[in-house]
């Protein structure tokens, strides 16, 4: 999980700034960052789209921090 600590703190967000943009409880988010319990695929995208990077940058199966390209469909984004 170091790349998700490692993207939080290269924006300047706190855990807490990251509990308000995804949802995801202060204590739980840490735990998630640490190592310490697995993220859903719902929290994963909310961590994705709050980082402004991709689920496969978060999961180590690119080195690309740059997201892909968003889907024009608002619908998809709740």
């Amino acid at each position: 999980m170091s790349r998700l600590k490692e993207l939080r703190k290269e924006l300047g967000y706190t855990q807490i700034k990251m509990q308000h943009l995804t949802g995801i409880d202060q204590s739980d988010y840490s735990k998630i960052e640490n190592g310490k319990r697995y993220y859903t695929f719902e929290q994963c995208r909310k961590i994705a789209l709050a980082l402004n990077t991709s689920m496969d940058y978060l999961s180590g199966l690119t080195d690309e921090k740059k997201p892909y390209p968003r889907s024009g469909s608002s619908s998809s984004e709740k």
